[in-house]
């Protein structure tokens, strides 16, 4: 007989979903376990809440928006002893749970941050290769980003400071703190992200756009200076 999985607390900010969130939402009812579904909502005024509520979540508003914010507080608000962290245009491959399982039931689970690999849908070839970018930036840089989620004990993320209340850059300051204390490690299961925010401007102009954010960010400038141009860009 399968183990459940120890208490899991499943963190999400969401912003006017309504058309992937019950995607993911899905994709989490597959698992068996203990599981508590958190909604941090920005203000949505598509119907997210209720689509969140009618699945069993806790649903808590956070306004103004911001993605820092509403992961931070949906974190304070979780009660699981395990957080993992998606965004809500995320999907999950069936297999999820049970690779969460072998994850958290083995001795020094609580000891590491884990993350998924990146996959874009749809694929292109452009994103393939950035996956691959991706899976090497994390593996030897210890930069996994949010479109990777995030897994790790609430001891662990509390030791690190948890999720600033930031307008950008919110997961990129949380796993350099981690990095610090603990080592992020591969969950080696996919984890599929929306391609939109690729169909714009393309897979080039976008990293490059991203590398300039946080260049300028290592410089200091204000991370509402960025936001604001990251934003209307």
């Amino acid at each position: 007989m399968n183990q459940a999985i120890p208490f899991l607390s499943v963190v999400i900010p969401c912003l006017n979903e309504r058309d992937r969130l019950p995607l993911l939402l899905a994709d989490l009812h597959q698992g068996r376990g203990d599981l508590e579904l958190v909604i941090a909502d920005g203000g949505s005024i598509d119907g997210s809440p209720a689509i969140a509520r009618l699945s069993g979540a806790q649903v808590i508003t956070v306004e103004p928006a911001g993605r820092g914010r509403q992961l931070a507080k949906g974190a304070r608000h979780a009660s699981g002893s395990w957080l993992l962290f998606l965004h809500a245009d995320s999907r999950l491959p069936k297999t999820w749970a049970e690779r969460i399982r072998s994850v958290l039931l083995s001795p020094q689970a609580a000891a590491s941050a884990w993350y998924f690999d990146l996959q874009i849908h749809p694929g292109t070839p452009m994103r393939q290769l950035l996956a691959k970018a991706v899976a090497l930036r994390s593996r030897w840089l210890q930069r996994p980003y949010g479109d990777q989620g995030l897994l790790l004990h609430q001891t662990l993320y509390e030791r690190s400071g948890g999720f600033a209340e930031v307008p950008l850059m919110e997961d990129l300051d949380l796993v350099e703190r981690l990095s610090r204390i603990a080592m992020l490690r591969p969950l080696h299961i996919p984890l599929i992200t929306d391609g939109r925010r690729w169909e714009r401007c393309g897979v080039l102009q976008r990293c490059l756009q991203n590398f300039r954010l946080k260049r300028r960010w290592k410089q200091g400038v204000s991370l509402e200076t960025l936001a604001r141009d990251y934003y209307t860009s």
